[in-house]
């Protein structure tokens, strides 16, 4: 369908543009005879409200030759010749139109009247066709502007979901090699430890594979994981081990599935695990108006081995961020006094029941 005729609200605009033409012509014929203001709009409205549909063709025309495919010569040949055809039509329903309309007027000859006014009517009628075919190829531009757009977000979207995705299957085999690893180190000094540590991480699978494919989850879910992860790692460190977990005002904002976990995993391992008596581990969200930030806070060693780095932890995240945010996120890292801290801030959607 033709897009003026799509929509009520452009079918208006354009039939309301070509009152603006009819009255145009209306000046036209009120200068050219004796036709009074009446008579000249009661012979160009009608007359150029016909018309408006006659140039809705010139759309076609626009479209069966793209300026990208088709040569100028051939695309020139072809308006004016659509141009020349279209207003020797409304030459000829203009013809008898005039003709019964000045019937009814005080003029001395009504039928050389309307033959006179013959030669204005078709170059007024070429010239609006060519208009017409001009402005639809402007508008042919711009849909295919609009388009190619279209179509670079999309393929933007597609590829910040193929990043995200990738990320996020970095984080599960990360977290598994470090959880097996834990289990292993407890099989010969606690076999009963180990045992229930097998069952609470299959039960904090349980709850990672329940979430799927979601594109995100509230802070308070997510620090609920988070409590889960830590009940695992405290099987293994024992005392040595506590947890301060607050989610605040911010507890139904939405974050991305598992964003904090590499975060915690690194507390855990290059923080908690290098300090001998250990320390807790706080975990804090604030929402201030339209700024969500996080805090995750542990102790650390100062003199701890720096060799073992934060691997795929914080670079993992940092990605996500980006890919999600832009540079309307950021994750800043320091270590102050024995205290390792890592803060993120991101923008604040809260998550609709």
């Amino acid at each position: 369908m033709h897009p003026i005729l799509a929509r009520g609200a452009r079918l208006a605009l354009y039939l309301g543009l070509w009152v603006l033409v009819g009255v145009l012509l209306a000046a036209l014929l009120a200068g050219q005879s004796g036709l009074g203001w009446l008579a000249s709009l009661s012979i160009a409205l009608p007359l150029t409200t016909a018309y408006s549909f006659v140039c809705l063709s010139a759309w076609y025309v626009a479209r069966g030759m793209p300026l990208a495919t088709t040569g100028i010569t051939r695309i020139a040949a072809t308006a004016v010749t659509a141009s020349l055809v279209s207003s020797a039509g409304w030459v000829l329903v203009g013809r008898g139109w005039v003709a019964l309309v000045t019937r009814q007027t005080t003029l001395e000859d009504p039928s050389g009247f309307a033959a006179s006014l013959q030669p204005t009517l078709f170059g007024f009628g070429v010239l609006l066709y060519l208009l017409a075919i001009a402005v639809s190829y402007l508008l042919a531009a711009f849909e295919a502007s609009q388009e190619t757009e279209r179509r670079g977000l999309q393929v933007q979207v597609l590829a910040r979901e193929a990043e995200l995705r990738s990320l996020r299957a970095q984080i599960d085999p990360h977290f598994l090699f470090n959880s097996l690893h834990s289990i292993s180190a407890l099989t010969s000094v606690d076999p009963q430890a180990a045992r229930r540590m097998c069952l609470l991480l299959a039960d904090f699978l349980r709850d990672t594979l329940a979430i799927g494919s979601e594109p995100w989850m509230t802070v308070d879910r997510e620090f609920q994981l988070i409590g889960r992860f830590l009940d695992i790692e405290r099987i293994r460190f024992g005392n040595r081990l506590s947890v301060a977990i607050n989610a605040g005002n911010a507890g139904r904002c939405r974050i991305a599935p598992l964003l904090l976990q590499p975060i915690v995993e690194n507390a855990v391992t290059h923080g908690v695990a290098h300090v001998i008596e250990g320390g807790t581990i706080t975990a804090t969200a604030d929402r201030n108006g339209n700024s969500l930030r996080i805090t995750v806070e542990n102790p650390c060693d100062p003199d701890r081995p720096r060799g073992s780095g934060a691997g795929v932890g914080l670079a993992n995240v940092r990605a996500r961020l980006r890919a999600l945010y832009g540079t309307d996120a950021w994750l800043e890292a320091t270590e102050t006094e024995g205290t390792w801290s890592v803060r993120l801030r991101m923008p604040a959607i809260e998550d609709t029941p």
